[in-house]
Formats: C-alpha cells, structure tokens, sequence
C-alpha cells in the first residue's frame, strides 16, 4: 500500500490550544485632551521583565488599520471609533481610523498600498494564505518586530503568544507577525445533516464516516422521498476530494500551491511530499463512491449545470437533507437557522478525517497583524494593538460595537441583537480578523455551544497544527506547469467528484493521472521538494 494509505497511521497528538494568560487591562494613563495646550505630558509605564520601562505618549497621533472589505454608510463604525478613540487616547494618546481595501480586486488593490510605503498605514491586516504576507514582508513592507521592541510596546501580547507561535511568525530568522493564535476557529470541512433524519435511517448515534453518509442518504430517499439528499451546487470538487482523502489516508495538503490541495506529506513524515491523487487506491475508490452516491440520487442529474443551487436555503425549507461545508457554519450558520426553521432538526456535523482522527487546526497566521514598515508611529501602533487584541471594552467595541446598539447579553451571559437592530441600520464594518482572543469572546444566543464544545474537545485530541505555515514556494521554473496541473485537476475532478465520468473507475483516473505526468507533475514535485528540504530538514 502507497505511503498515504492506512498502514502507515500514525496519530500525532497535539496539546489543548493555548489559553491566554492575561484578559485584561491597559497601561494607566492621564485622560488629557489631544488638541489642548500646555497639557500635561501622558507618560504610559509598561511591564517589561522585571524592569518598568516609560514610553513617552505625549504627542497625540493618528493609528490607521488596514483591512480587507467595504465599508458601510450607515454612521454606526463611526460612532463606535468615537467612543474607541476616547480610551484609545486616554490609556494611550492614540485615536484609530479604517482604511478599507475593497473587495473588488482586493489582492492588487492591497499590494499596492502597502508597495507605496508612503505611511499612510500604520496597522495592517494580513494572513499568509490569502493576503500575501511572506511576499510583502519579503519585499519590505512590513517592520521587523525585535522581541524587545514587542515586550516592551505590545506587553500583553508578546506574553500571551508561546515561543513556538512567535517562531511561525518569522521570515529569515526575524519576527513579522503578530499572530491570531488565541481563537478557536474550526474551517475545516464535512457535512452538516440533521441528525432527527439520521435517527429515522438507523444512525441513532449519528454519523461518523462516509459509509454512515451513504445510509443517511438512502434513509432519506426512503423516508423523504421529495427531498434532495444534497441539492449540491457542483461547486465542490475541491473538498469533496480531500475530505475523502483525509479520511482514508494520513494525508496533510499544503495550501496555495494548486486550488486543489493535491501536494502534501502524511501525518508520521510530514515534509517529505507525495500525493495520494497520484499513486494509490483511494482516489479509485473515491470515484466508486460517488459513482454510486450519483446512481443513487444524491444530487440533481443536472449538477454540473447547477452552480445556483443552495443547499443551506433548502435545508431551511426542508427540501434538501444536508450541504458540505466547515465547522463554524455550522455553529453560527447553518445549525442555528435549522433551530428556527426546522424545530426538532437536531443539526448535526459529520468532519472530513473523522476515521482517521486527522484533522489539522487552521494556519495561526490565516488571520495576523502587522506593522507596516512607512509607518510614522511603529511603536503606538503597537500599543494600540495590544489593547484592541487584551483590553476588554476596546476588544468589545471593535468585535462587536456598541452595548445596546449593536448587541445586549442575555440574563444567560449570551450576546444577542437587540430589538429593532437592523444590518442597514446599525451593522459596524471592523473586519477585524486578525488578533481575536478567546478569553474575551462572547457567545452569540441561539448557538448549539454544548455540541461544539464537544467537537471541539474530540478535535483537540487529534489535531496537528497546519505545518507548511513558513513554506512559501518559487514557482519561477514550474509556474507553467503548476498551472496546467491545475488545470487537469479541475476538470478531472468535476467529472470524478460526481461520478459523471464515461467508463470505470480505474480507467478515468488513470487518465487523470497519465494527463497530471504529461503535464510534469514529478517534475514539480521533486522542485517543491527541494524547497521544502531547504527550509524543514
């Protein structure tokens, strides 16, 4: 058996995600009136080791906080930095302004803001899967962050964060990042489906493997004969695959090498790269499963053409038994609107590598902040993050806006809209995804927290942390034929991942696979590997 097959198991227990050590406070400060004369010079004392260093915050100035989104008109993100801005000033002498990177070509738009280096951003939201981080601190936008330097600005912070974070967040030996390593935030992908229809197919402990999916599928067709097992959007020839292969194999993907994750190492060998898309049984067997997953109903005939579809809307109708996506839609998404749509639904999800216990906890660097490397104020920026990312009424107003406003607790300690609250109206545009802290999140009402918090313990046994965080590949000799491979991979795996594929099994992919070698599939291969060797071993 290949090296991504059962055999080879080898489960890699991780600790409990770090909890943080501190939840609170800001460095005292007199409350002064920035645009006053003759005012008294605020000096902030901050814990440095054993030694008490003062920082000197006597000019007022202006931190801007980049991030990715649009802003909304409504008045409600300004009228909470007004009331941020008056803490930020007085623990501080610091006010926050939001510029905004539009979604709309986002990834040029943000590049070439920080390529400006023209200081007009202090703060700068960013994540090394999606925003380019390694390239832009690469090419020297982003500060160098000595360990010093965040001891003695960003105290709490530099506290909280264990070494071995600190080590992730590093290029050529010097730190970069500040990471988001204090959130628990699962992304990872399987099925939601309701677990009152799973009881009715037999499954009175659920599901738990794709085996327990196909009865859950068949009970419903017997059961529920008008309704879609999964009225699928033909959109999910990424996961589908990967999901399966995680929970067959001990296999890890890379990300942002190709859409379709299809490098990776195995659990015991992490950084020697394979790929069970190329060699072994399981992706045969894969295209078994779904061939008989589409003879038997599952979705539409006409999935491929029907990228409108919306599994989620139809749950909520009752017309569709289950959607594939991650954790956290569950939680706040999908499974919460089934308990109002769906009474009695008990929602429940079935995780990709369940079988197999691997799973692997979201990159600390999916969400970080940086310092941007023009900026005027490096040192009060970092201040200010310390306390939006420790401070609980600075955490409460940028996360979630003003008490009574934008959100009321619950006699139960839950957080919940309050009444007449409208997103036209009242929603805050902060977009602040990149040092979110656990010890002062609140828990939205409605949410199923016991079941989450019971998936979140079985992960946590398991779970490896993403291990190619600092792996940032050159694709200068073999962009061409990465490109083509991806290519190759999209299109096999629309037909695969539907089991709408002429033939068998063994012959679709093996064409698959002869199409991925004519395309250079081991050349590439053996350059990523050469890169990783020079970065892991």
């Amino acid at each position: 058996m290949n090296k991504f097959g059962k055999k080879t198991l080898s489960f890699l227990l991780a600790g409990i995600m770090v909890l943080s050590l501190t939840a609170c406070g800001g460095s005292k400060k007199t409350a002064t009136d920035p645009s006053a004369t003759g005012k008294t010079d605020p000096v902030v004392t901050t814990g440095k080791g054993d030694t008490a260093s003062k920082i000197d915050t006597s000019e007022h100035v202006k931190i801007v906080y980049m991030t990715t989104g649009d802003p909304k008109s409504n008045g409600a993100t300004e009228a909470m930095l007004e009331k941020l801005n008056k803490i930020l000033t007085d623990k501080v002498n610091a006010e926050l302004e939001i510029y905004y990177i539009g979604w709309t070509d986002y990834l040029s738009n943000y590049n070439l803001t920080l390529a400006q280096m023209d200081g007009s951003v202090d703060l700068v939201g960013t994540a090394t899967d999606w925003l380019d981080a390694w390239p832009n601190a690469q090419n020297g936008a982003f500060l160098e962050l000595s360990e010093d330097m965040l001891a003695t600005y960003a105290p709490q912070t530099y506290a909280q964060v264990p070494a071995e974070d600190w080590d992730k967040c590093k290029f050529n030996g010097n730190i970069y990042l500040m990471p988001e390593d204090n959130f628990t935030q699962w992304t990872n992908h399987g099925f939601i489906y309701r677990g009152d229809w799973a009881a009715e197919a037999g499954l009175t402990n659920g599901v738990h493997n794709w085996e327990d999916m196909t009865t859950y599928f068949q009970g419903v067709k017997k059961n529920h004969p008008d309704v879609i097992p999964w009225d699928s959007n033909a959109k999910q020839t990424i996961e589908m695959p990967v999901g399966w292969m995680t929970s067959h194999t001990n296999f890890v993907p890379t990300e942002g090498i190709v859409a379709g994750r299809i490098f990776g190492g195995t659990k015991d060998n992490l950084y020697t790269l394979g790929s069970p898309f190329y060699e072994g049984d399981e992706l045969i067997e894969f295209a078994k499963y779904m061939k008989q997953w589409d003879e038997m109903g599952v979705w539409k005939t006409d999935v491929l053409n029907n990228e409108a579809a919306k599994a989620e809307e139809e749950m909520y109708l009752g017309q569709s038994a289950s959607t594939q996506h991650h954790t956290n839609t569950w939680l706040t998404d999908v499974g919460f609107k089934m308990n109002t749509n769906q009474p009695g639904s008990d929602t429940s999800f079935f995780w990709f590598g369940e079988e197999m216990g691997n799973v692997v906890s979201l990159n600390i660097t999916h969400g970080a902040m940086a310092v941007s490397a023009a900026s005027k104020n490096p040192e009060r920026a970092l201040m200010v993050y310390d306390l939006l990312r420790n401070d609980p009424e600075c955490y409460k107003l940028i996360n979630y806006g003003i008490e009574g406003v934008q959100y009321e607790m619950t006699p139960e300690g839950y957080m919940k809209q309050p009444e007449g609250y409208s997103t036209d109206k009242d929603e805050i545009v902060t977009n602040y995804w990149w040092g979110r802290n656990d010890s002062l999140e609140l828990k939205l009402e409605g949410r199923s927290w016991d079941k989450y918090d019971a998936l979140c313990a079985e992960y946590d046994k398991v779970k490896i942390q993403y291990p190619y965080g600092q792996f940032i590949p050159d694709m200068t000799n073999i962009q061409a034929q990465v490109d083509n491979i991806n290519e190759i991979h999209t299109n096999y795996m629309k037909q695969i991942t539907y089991g709408k594929y002429k033939g068998t099994a063994e012959e679709i992919v093996a064409e698959y696979r002869k199409a991925l070698k004519n395309a250079g599939f081991e050349e590439v291969l053996s350059e990523l590997q050469t890169q990783m060797d020079a970065l892991y071993k």
